[in-house]
C-alpha cells in the first residue's frame, strides 16, 4: 500500500461531467471538445502502468485534445494559495488560472493512479510525491503547468502568499521549476507580482525581500519587465470577506 489516498471514487463520471460543464457552461468559447476521447487519453496515460513510472509526456495526447487559447493578460500563476486563487479568478471571469483552463479544471482536487498489469484504477492508495515523483498526479500537473506557461501571453500575474512558512516563492516549486522556464518571452509584456499575507497571518515575505527578491532578480535577469506590490487591495477584500 502507498501512503497517499487512493483514486477519487467515480473519477470517470466526475471528469467527463467536468469536461461537459466546462465546454457548455464555464467557457463555451473553447468550442467543441470530445469529452469521452479526452477521458480515454487521460486514462491511457497511467492505466496498466507502474504508478511510479508515469512521465509528464505520457499526458501529451490528453493535453493536445483539451488545449485551447488562454486569453492574453488573463494568466494567473500562484503558489500556496489555491483556494484564494480559485475565488479571485472566478472561473475565468477575472483571470484564467491553470485550474480555469479545461485541462486544469479536469483534474483539480482529484486523485488517481493505476496499477501495473491491471486495467483498473487503484482506489485503495496512490503514491505520494515523496514516495516517487514520477507518479500519475505529479506528472499530470507538471505537464499542465508547462503547457499553461507556454500558452500565456501579455501581462502575466503571479499571486504569492506572504505568510507561507518557507517563503512566498518556494524552490523547488511548480512556478520556479516548470512555469518560469516555459514562459515565451517574446509573447509577454510584463510580469506583475502580488504578495498577499493571510489576514492576521505572519508577514514573512514581501516585495524586495527574502524569496520574493530572489524571484524578482531571476525574472529581471531573464529580461522581463517586473512590478511587485504587497497586499493588493482586491485580493485583500476577498480574504476579509472569507
Amino acid at each position: 500500500k502507498w501512503k497517499g489516498e487512493g483514486t477519487t471514487q467515480n473519477l470517470e463520471s466526475i471528469v467527463i461531467g467536468r469536461c461537459y460543464d466546462y465546454i457548455r457552461i464555464v467557457n463555451p468559447a473553447v468550442g467543441e471538445k470530445n469529452c469521452s476521447q479526452i477521458w480515454e487519453a487521460f486514462k491511457n496515460a497511467f492505466i496498466n502502468k507502474d504508478p511510479c513510472s508515469i512521465l509528464p509526456k505520457d499526458y501529451e495526447l490528453f493535453i493536445n485534445l483539451s488545449l485551447h487559447t488562454i486569453p492574453p493578460n488573463k494568466s494567473l500563476f500562484w503558489e500556496n494559495n489555491q483556494l484564494l486563487v480559485n475565488s479571485f479568478a472566478a472561473r475565468g471571469r477575472r483571470y484564467m488560472s491553470l485550474g480555469d483552463t479545461l485541462f486544469g479544471f479536469f483534474g483539480d482536487f482529484l486523485n488517481w493512479c493505476g496499477q501495473a498489469d491491471s486495467p483498473g484504477l487503484d482506489y485503495e492508495s496512490c503514491p505520494t510525491t515523496t514516495e516517487c515523483e514520477n507518479n500519475a498526479v505529479e506528472s499530470f500537473w507538471r505537464m499542465a503547468s508547462i503547457t499553461y506557461a507556454q500558452h500565456s501571453s501579455g501581462v502575466i500575474h503571479v499571486l504569492l502568499n506572504g505568510s507561507a512558512a518557507g517563503g512566498a516563492y518556494p524552490q523547488p516549486g511548480f512556478f520556479a521549476d516548470f512555469e518560469i522556464p516555459n514562459l515565451q518571452k517574446e509573447k509577454i509584456s510584463q510580469i506583475v507580482i502580488w504578495v498577499v499575507d493571510d489576514i492576521e497571518g505572519p508577514d514573512i515575505d514581501s516585495c524586495g525581500n527574502h524569496t520574493v527578491k530572489t524571484l524578482e532578480t531571476r525574472l529581471k535577469t531573464l529580461g522581463y519587465d517586473v512590478t511587485c506590490s504587497d497586499n493588493y487591495k482586491s485580493v485583500m477584500f476577498l480574504l476579509c470577506l472569507d
